[in-house]
């Protein structure tokens, strides 16, 4: 991340081993936009590390790609997610279904149908984009974003007062999503129509280079670098 700003450290918002298949660390804008707050944006997710590319399910390459996955098949689905830092719900909005299963190309027409159909709207509903979602007042005015969660997993409720790493949702597949995952950013503003995107970096997790972990402080994860917080 070349940007001047210095990064906003807070707690990695979930635990075990992850990566990234978008991050500022890579590029910035982190997914090709600034819109909604996005530009230093990460998503996170699970994979099988014996394959090539992100392969985030358990069942065989072929089938999936006829059949689709099970969301309970995918490596990440129902994870749980931690509030990276103390701060006030500003907004949770739970109760979008998950499509089940997971279908590459069912779920990139539902992705473009979406921005195609938001872009056009004058009352912009982001709860079809985000999926179920969770926005966090820091005590000094940082905003993060939590989107994609599991339909019902949401732990949490408007003006309610979180503590940091308290559980707060599970990863799902809500919204705008190809895959089960994190999508998670920080912003100066809750209102995601207005919002600047902030970047952030993590307090401390590992990396695993050369057949070993290396303990990193506030870092910014590459894309697809093996991490373990």
């Amino acid at each position: 991340m070349s940007e001047t700003i210095d990064p906003i450290p807070v707690r990695f918002p979930l635990s075990g081993e992850w990566c990234a298949a978008n991050t500022p660390g890579h590029t910035v804008p982190s997914h090709g936009t600034d819109q909604l707050g996005q530009r230093y944006a990460y998503d996170f997710f699970q994979i099988d590390w014996e394959h090539k590319g992100y392969k985030f399910y358990k069942t065989p390459i072929l089938k999936s790609l006829i059949f689709g996955v099970k969301l309970q098949d995918t490596y990440c689905w129902s994870k749980p997610i931690y509030a990276p830092f103390d701060g006030e719900v500003i907004e949770a909005k739970d109760g979008l279904e998950e499509r089940n299963p997971v279908h590459i190309v069912r779920d990139l027409a539902v992705v473009l149908k979406n921005g195609l159909f938001f872009q056009g709207k004058s009352n912009k509903d982001l709860h079809p984009v985000l999926g179920n979602f969770i926005i966090i007042k820091k005590d000094d005015g940082i905003f993060s974003l939590i989107a994609h969660a599991r339909n019902g997993s949401i732990k949490v409720s408007p003006g309610q007062k979180v503590n940091e790493g308290q559980e707060l949702a599970q990863v799902g597949h809500s919204g705008n999503s190809t895959a089960p995952h994190l999508h998670f950013q920080l912003m100066n503003n809750p209102n995601l129509l207005e919002a600047g995107g902030l970047p952030c970096c993590f307090k401390d997790y590992q990396v695993y280079r050369d057949g070993k972990w290396e303990a990193v402080e506030h870092g910014v994860p590459g894309k697809r670098v093996r991490i373990n917080a």
